[in-house]
């Protein structure tokens, strides 16, 4: 997965957008104001950190060296993801779920808006 596929796959979900809070070099990509996923997208090698059910990020983290706990995140729910080490399915699915979790903590009204209750 190259950057500008990531940054297109993060902001492909509803109410996504990029915001720079920390600079212009680190992509945060949010929803509802709340972040699902953070990147240094000209970094290499190419990380994000995305937030996880933590019982899984442990298992991840287990199964496949390219997981690491958040650098700079609450390390129990983020996880800090080396693209490149994983297949981009996976990778996906990781973003997916990342913003998965931080909708079901925003209100209902929100959360049927974005059509994801």
């Amino acid at each position: 997965m190259t950057p500008d596929q990531l940054r297109a796959f993060c902001l492909s979900f509803s109410d996504a957008v990029e915001d720079f809070p920390f600079g212009p070099e680190t992509s945060v990509f949010k929803v509802a104001g709340k972040m699902f996923a953070l990147s240094a997208l000209d970094a290499r090698p190419l990380t994000v950190n995305l937030k996880c059910d933590p019982e899984l990020a442990l298992r991840l983290r287990a199964e496949h060296p390219a997981i690491a706990p958040g650098y700079h995140m609450n390390k129990r729910h983020w996880n800090t993801v080396t693209v490149a080490g994983l297949p981009d399915r996976l990778v996906r699915e990781l973003i997916e779920d990342s913003y998965d979790l931080v909708v079901a903590g925003l209100p209902r009204a929100t959360r049927l808006r974005l059509n994801r209750p």
